[in-house]
């Protein structure tokens, strides 16, 4: 079984000068790191949560051709990116410091969706200038109680709307994917 997912995605953006600007504030508030490639191969600029530790991490590098996303419409590629929040207060707190105060488009306001995991709370938002949709999200290590009551609610409602399920929505949800051989 692997032990690490993604390794890094990278972005093209519109106006390189300006996104860094405002993803530089954006980790920045998040407490992420950022490093360049000095433009060796291509001009990029990267972002982790942790530095120099071997971990995935973010590019942002110059488009050639293209427009502003427009996730609304749900184009074909990128639906949207979810970076891991530490706690909801946290969540709440970008929602008003960052995201309110410099008038980024919020989609989805900060709230728990039950439906997702025990205690999933997020705030979903839009990159202003490329339009990239972008998600800041917690999952509780340890769900209290209440959070596992709403999660098994959510499931049943769901449950309810898919009367083709032959069995309880986590048993449904697995699959097995072909093995090497």
């Amino acid at each position: 079984m692997r032990w690490r997912g993604v390794n890094h995605i990278e972005l093209s953006v519109l106006d390189y000068d300006r996104s860094i600007a405002f993803y530089d504030a954006m980790f920045g508030w998040l407490g992420y790191k950022s490093f360049w490639t000095l433009d060796i191969g291509y001009r990029s600029t990267y972002y982790m949560a942790r530095f120099p530790v071997p971990h995935s991490y973010i590019g942002i590098q110059p488009a050639r051709s293209g427009t502003r996303l427009d996730h609304a419409a749900r184009p074909v590629g990128l639906h949207h990116i979810a970076l891991w929040a530490r706690n909801r207060a946290e969540i709440d707190a970008f929602h008003r410091d960052f995201l309110c105060a410099r008038g980024i488009a919020v989609t989805d306001l900060p709230q728990e969706y039950a439906v997702y995991a025990p205690g999933y709370y997020a705030v979903f938002f839009d990159d202003p200038l490329n339009g990239f949709h972008w998600e800041l999200a917690h999952i509780p290590r340890l769900p209290g109680p209440g959070a596992w009551l709403r999660f098994r609610r959510a499931m049943k409602r769901e449950a309810a709307r898919h009367p083709e399920w032959c069995r309880p929505p986590a048993s449904e949800a697995m699959r097995k994917l072909p093995g090497r051989r």
